[in-house]
């Protein structure tokens, strides 16, 4: 017992008796001492466990979601509260956030809709700091709650898994009651818990101490009212460990009390991040490294860069960064080595850390760089195929059976609505044929969105105009419903590619007499499914007249995915404009496509441009239909917007871009010559607000997919007005998606793309802690409100998901667009 008490004390953890509080309620609205942060319900989004009571230790979240919950594991469709008022009390020091049950803002409603039971009650979650580095968190009831909740209600803290995995806990450690290991993955046995299946809590008891083997997460929980330890993995992939205490019936004022006094290592201070491109830099490209360090550190020390030779390091650049000054909670440091131009590989130093290599060269943007996501990540995400690649089985032939007409007056829990109509042939439950074709599984969850399937065939289509990309290095064969990775087929595989996606669109058109909105599962148990995308559905389309038709498993053979339609004339718009697209590139390779694409188009833009008020879509269809056609009533119709067009140039002339030299009417001409330059004037400015030289809005979500996009759409406004828009700045956004970014996490956000990539990654085979080469993940977040985030965690959504319609082909895009400038394409 002496060694346990030993171990809690080497871990700073026994706070002196009447120690003074060390933690101090900063003018950001959370408590702070050097190398501890506590948050309180300074985010909110408890479905990516980033909410509720926050603890930032040694620069990193462990803890998070402290708030009360109805179920001890819950899910990502659980209930959870709403937030009423948030009160930061300085006199007092304390924190209050109102809370109450339920959120009718989602109950059964909204794009994720949640059923809530019939509870109504109303809480408030209180923070103040304590002795030393202890905060107080308590929990006051309005009104007891109802005797049946009693038990099932609690308060519930999360611990990081991965941050813990393998270390030790001790709980109530002077008697020596219970201690053990954080379990890498759930085990038994299983008990009941008011209806929930969970492993068995880990330990109970009063005092609970984390980690006292790791000083750097060591901390200590105590609550008289008792603790539980529970392994939320148990009933959800993404749980965490979860620390909770049961309210009891007729408990209102002080119905939880906690201490929590997180291990702080005194002298810590945040370490310098060399933040440099995992790829590396044309030899003419203007080069930058930027060096993150804590607030308090404002020294500059000398960075050098060294070349690699066969004989060891050669040094060409040293100097001492400037101060670009204070973004987030860091200081930053900027270093130009732009005259660094002899090709090869490199690294910088600075204070002993020595980066990755990084490359210089004119094929860094080449193969390498955006050969991967069409090699792969296209590929592989190609619904209605088997995809080989050599031994492996990425995916086997999956959802031969799509797709049943879906319900009516139905809001889907992933965000899909239909009407109280099909507006189609079909009635609801029917089998729609021609749906079993084509198409790119979103995200992790297999689904196919309309707008992420036509955006991915307009990236691909100007790729292809703009770079006139040629590349064979994969077999697909839409007769057999098969791909092979890395076998040739004598065929352009961008055009293949374009012509997977209109399998889908423009079938779906064709079967339905307008649009898809989206296919997807019906069922939460097929939706969450990690694994196989071809045991999703069993491929066999039902049949309602033989009710006997069962799977092996016993689930219902009615499984089939559901089709999904919208009256949404904006949509349509967006679709209709990359259809016409599309249509260009197709002449030549499929001319019945090609012609059944653009009669696709045709429909959906009569039916839909009239009605539609969206301008960007309206420019957008407009100017591909002119690329497409030459018409001049498309022309005419652009011009006469004119005023609309300039007053919003940020959304519509990059659209308008590549038609330019087709336009001769000088008067609309000039217009948006002079509408561009004072945008891109504002674009500049917005770009020096931080130090990453690209207009940046840190949030709940990563900002690569948002940065990715903003590069392709300057890269347009540089091609229509290359005397007003900056190359830089597409470039610079490149950069941010290769590793320089906030946060001490600099990997590339591409994975297979670079020294160091996102290697565990939210894509279809996250289970498996896994990535696919080729995709773009969402990236650095942001913990409110000034902690950059990017954590090894497969189940971030918000942080490592992959995605169609913009993510990997934006990349893709822009790395095409930087070896237009600077290297030589293979």
């Amino acid at each position: 017992m002496r060694n346990i008490i030993g171990i809690i004390a080497a871990a700073g953890l026994l706070a002196p008796a009447g120690a003074a509080a060390q933690l101090e309620l900063n003018d950001k609205e959370y408590f702070e001492a050097p190398g501890l942060n506590v948050t309180v319900f300074a985010d909110y989004y408890p479905d990516g466990h980033q909410t509720g009571v926050t603890i930032i230790q040694h620069g990193q979240r462990v803890a998070a979601n402290g708030d009360v919950r109805l179920e001890a594991s819950p899910g990502q469709w659980s209930p959870v509260p709403k937030s009423v008022e948030r009160t930061v009390d300085r006199e007092t020091g304390v924190i209050t956030q109102r809370m109450a049950y339920p959120d009718e803002s989602k109950d059964r409603t909204g794009f994720n809709p949640i059923v809530y039971p019939d509870l109504e009650f109303e809480y408030e979650v209180k923070v103040r700091a304590g002795a030393g580095d202890s905060v107080i968190v308590s929990v006051d009831l309005d009104e007891p709650i109802p005797d049946e909740w009693a038990g099932r209600i609690g308060f519930n803290f999360e611990l990081f898994p991965p941050h813990y995995f393998g270390k030790a806990f001790l709980m109530d450690g002077e008697s020596g009651q219970e201690a053990g290991y954080f379990p890498v993955q759930p085990n038994g046995p299983l008990v009941d818990h008011h209806g929930e299946t969970l492993a068995a809590p880990l330990a109970t008891g009063t005092s609970l101490s984390v980690a006292p083997d790791d000083p750097m997460v060591s901390m200590v929980i105590t609550s008289e009212a008792g603790l539980e330890l529970w392994d939320g993995r148990t009933n959800h992939n993404n749980g965490w460990y979860i620390v909770r205490t049961p309210i009891p019936a007729g408990a209102t004022e002080g119905a939880v009390e906690w201490t929590i006094t997180p291990n702080v290592e005194k002298d810590w201070m945040y370490e310098p991040v060399v933040q440099v491109s995992q790829l590396g830099y044309g030899p003419d490209q203007p080069k930058r490294i930027l060096i993150e360090q804590d607030k308090r550190d404002l020294k500059a020390d000398r960075l050098t860069i060294y070349r690699l030779t066969p004989n060891g390091r050669e040094e060409v650049s040293a100097g001492t960064p400037e101060a670009w000054g204070g973004f987030l909670r860091y200081h930053y440091l900027e270093y130009d080595f732009s005259e660094i131009t002899e090709p090869g590989a490199y690294v910088a130093d600075y204070r002993g850390r020595t980066t990755h290599a990084f490359r210089i060269g004119s094929d860094v943007f080449g193969r390498h760089a955006w050969a991967p996501t069409l090699e792969y990540y296209l590929p592989v995400q190609m619904c209605h195929m088997r995809v080989n690649e050599k031994y492996r089985v990425w995916h086997g032939l999956d959802h031969q059976d799509d797709a049943l007409m879906a319900p009516l007056d139905l809001n889907h829990f992933d965000g899909y609505v239909s009407g109280p109509e099909t507006m189609t042939p079909f009635a609801p439950g029917e089998h729609v044929p021609g749906l079993n074709a084509g198409g790119w599984h979103d995200a992790g969850d297999y689904d196919l969105r309309v707008e992420s399937q036509i955006g991915t065939v307009w990236l691909l289509t100007k790729m292809i105009e703009e770079f006139g990309l040629e590349h064979d290095a994969t077999m697909i064969d839409q007769d057999n419903k098969l791909v092979e990775l890395h076998q040739r087929d004598g065929v352009n595989d961008m055009l293949q590619q374009v012509e997977h996606g209109l399998l889908s669109v423009v079938g779906g058109y064709e079967s339905l007499g307008r649009l898809y909105r989206g296919i997807i599962v019906p069922t939460n148990r097929q939706y969450v499914m990690l694994g196989e995308a071809n045991d999703q559905t069993d491929g066999v389309v039902w049949d309602p007249d033989a009710p006997e038709q069962r799977r092996a498993d016993g689930y219902d053979a009615m499984d089939d995915r559901w089709v999904f339609t919208e009256d949404n004339p904006n949509r349509e718009l967006q679709v209709a404009a990359g259809l016409a697209a599309a249509s260009r590139v197709m002449r030549g390779y499929d001319d019945d496509l090609a012609d059944r694409t653009l009669v696709a188009a045709l429909g959906v833009y009569d039916m839909s441009f009239d009605r539609a008020d969206s301008l960007r879509n309206k420019v957008f269809v407009l100017s591909e239909f002119y690329q497409t056609t030459g018409e001049a009533d498309y022309l005419d119709r652009l011009i006469a917007m004119q005023d609309e067009i300039t007053a919003n140039i940020a959304a519509t002339g990059w659209l308008i871009a590549p038609a330019l030299e087709m336009i001769e009417d000088e008067a609309f001409l000039a217009a948006l010559d002079a509408a561009v330059a004072a945008h891109q004037e504002t674009v500049r400015a917005r770009a020096t607000e931080t130090p990453y030289g690209v207009p940046y809005e840190p949030d709940i979500w990563g900002a690569g997919w948002t940065i990715q996009r903003f590069g392709v759409e300057h890269y347009f406004f540089t091609r229509g007005w290359p005397q007003h828009a900056d190359e830089q700045l597409y470039l610079d956004a490149l950069n941010f998606v290769l590793g320089v970014h906030p946060g001490e996490n600099t990997i590339s956000f591409v994975s297979g793309v670079g020294a160091n990539s996102a290697l565990i990654a939210y894509g279809t085979n996250r289970a498996d802690w896994s990535f696919i080469p080729g995709g773009s993940i969402s990236g650095t977040a942001l913990i409110r409100p000034d902690l950059p985030e990017l954590k090894d965690w497969p189940f971030f959504w918000q942080q490592t998901e992959y995605v169609m319609g913009g993510g990997a082909t934006n990349y893709m895009f822009l790395a095409l667009a930087a070896n237009a400038l600077y290297g030589e394409r293979e």
